[in-house]
C-alpha cells in the first residue's frame, strides 16, 4: 500500500551527487570563507542571542539590516533556508490545483523542475535559441493558460550565464499581468543588475535571491524574497512559524554588517572570471562565452567529458550541464581563487596538449 501522493510515486529522492575533491569548482560556491574573517564578530553576536526561545529581536534587527542592503521596505521581504526553500514556498503558494503549472525558459537552473514536482506544480519548458535568447512574445503566448501560474526567468540565467535585455524582462512581466512572474536574482551582485525597483510598478513581480554565492554562505542556507507588501503576505500564508533558526538570523546580521567585505571579494571575483576567461579562450577548439556570473562554461566538443573525467582523477571537481541540446558537451567551472584557477587551467592545458 502506498501512503504519499501519487504523483511521487516515481519520482527519484532528493540526494546531493557531487564528488568532493580537493578543488571544489562545480557549485558556484565562493572561495572565501566568511566564518573565518568574521569568527570573533560572530561568536560575540551569538552570545546573545537566547537559542532557548524561539523569537528574539535579531529577527527585527536582521529585517531592517536587510532592507538596507536591498534598498527596499522591511514589508516587501520574506526570508528563509536559502533561495531554495523560498522557491519551495512560491510553487506551493500559486498551486490552485492538478492542473496548475508554470512555466521557465530552458536550460535554465536544474531544480525548478524537481520543486515543482515536489508541490504537485506541473511545469513547462520554453527552449533559448541558439544565443540563448528568447522571443518575449512567443515566450508569453505559451505561457498565455488559465492553469499557468508561474513564469519563471533566471537572471543571469544559470547555467548559461547571460543577462537578457532589460526591455525582455519588462515586457514579459507585462504580457503576464495575470500571473506572477519569477525572476531570480542569485546572481545579481556580480551582474549588477536587478528588477527589484519595479516591484511596485508591477504586481505581478517577485524576485528570489541567495547569499550562497556572493555572500560566500552556500552551508548557511539563507535566502529571501523582494515583492509588494500584498505578495509578501500571501507568500507567508504557506510558510511555516519560526522557520529560520536564531543562529542563521545572527550570523546573517553580522554578515550585512560586514557588506563591505563581501564587495571586494564580487569585484575580485569579476577580475578572476575575467582573467580566466581571456585565459580559457586561448586554448585551441574550445568554445566559450563570458558571463555575468561567478561561473563559466565551456566545451571542447566530443573530448569534453574525457576533460571532465581527467580533471575529477586530478582532485579538481567541474559541473556537467549537457542536459540540454543548446548545451551539449557543455561543463561547467566556478570561478575559486587565483591558486584554484591556475591549477585548472594548468590541467586543462596539460589535457589539451596530449589530445
Amino acid at each position: 500500500m502506498y501512503f504519499f501522493r501519487s504523483d511521487l510515486i516515481d519520482k527519484k529522492p532528493v540526494s546531493v551527487n557531487v564528488p568532493h575533491k580537493k578543488i571544489m569548482l562545480c557549485l558556484n560556491e565562493s572561495s572565501l570563507n566568511p566564518f573565518e574573517i568574521l569568527k570573533k564578530q560572530i561568536i560575540s553576536k551569538l552570545e546573545n542571542v537566547p537559542f532557548n526561545r524561539y523569537y528574539n529581536e535579531i529577527t527585527a534587527e536582521l529585517y531592517q539590516k536587510l532592507a538596507d542592503y536591498a534598498g527596499v521596505s522591511e514589508e516587501n521581504l520574506a526570508f528563509g533556508n536559502g533561495a531554495d526553500e523560498m522557491l519551495y514556498y512560491i510553487f506551493n503558494s500559486v498551486r490552485d490545483n492538478n492542473e496548475s503549472f508554470a512555466v521557465s525558459l530552458a536550460p535554465s537552473y536544474f531544480d525548478y523542475k524537481s520543486y515543482s514536482r515536489a508541490v504537485g506544480l506541473g511545469i513547462k519548458f520554453y527552449d533559448l535559441d541558439k544565443n540563448y535568447d528568447f522571443n518575449v512574445e512567443e515566450f508569453s503566448k505559451f505561457a498565455d493558460d488559465k492553469n499557468c501560474k508561474l513564469v519563471i526567468i533566471c537572471n543571469p540565467n544559470n547555467p548559461t550565464g547571460n543577462l537578457f535585455g532589460d526591455d525582455k524582462i519588462i515586457r514579459t512581466i507585462e504580457n503576464n499581468y495575470d500571473r506572477l512572474v519569477l525572476l531570480d536574482e542569485t546572481y545579481f551582485e556580480f551582474s549588477k543588475k536587478t528588477f527589484s525597483d519595479y516591484i511596485n510598478r508591477f504586481p505581478n513581480l517577485i524576485i528570489v535571491r541567495s547569499f550562497s554565492k556572493a555572500f560566500a554562505a552556500a552551508g548557511l542556507r539563507f535566502g529571501y524574497v523582494i515583492s509588494s507588501r500584498e505578495n509578501i503576505r500571501e507568500l507567508k500564508k504557506v510558510m511555516t512559524v519560526f522557520h529560520l533558526s536564531l543562529l542563521i538570523q545572527a550570523i546573517t546580521v553580522v554578515m550585512l554588517d560586514n557588506k563591505n567585505i563581501f564587495l571586494k571579494q564580487i569585484e575580485k571575483t569579476i577580475m578572476l572570471r575575467e582573467k580566466l576567461f581571456k585565459s580559457l579562450s586561448l586554448l585551441p577548439k574550445i568554445e566559450i562565452r563570458n558571463t555575468a556570473t561567478n561561473f563559466l562554461p565551456f566545451s571542447f566538443g566530443e573530448k569534453t567529458i574525457e576533460l571532465f573525467d581527467f580533471l575529477s582523477r586530478h582532485e579538481i571537481a567541474i559541473r556537467r550541464i549537457d542536459t540540454h541540446p543548446l548545451l551539449k558537451n557543455f561543463v561547467r567551472v566556478s570561478i575559486g581563487n587565483e591558486q584554484e584557477n591556475n591549477i585548472f587551467l594548468e590541467k586543462v592545458s596539460e589535457f589539451i596538449s596530449v589530445k
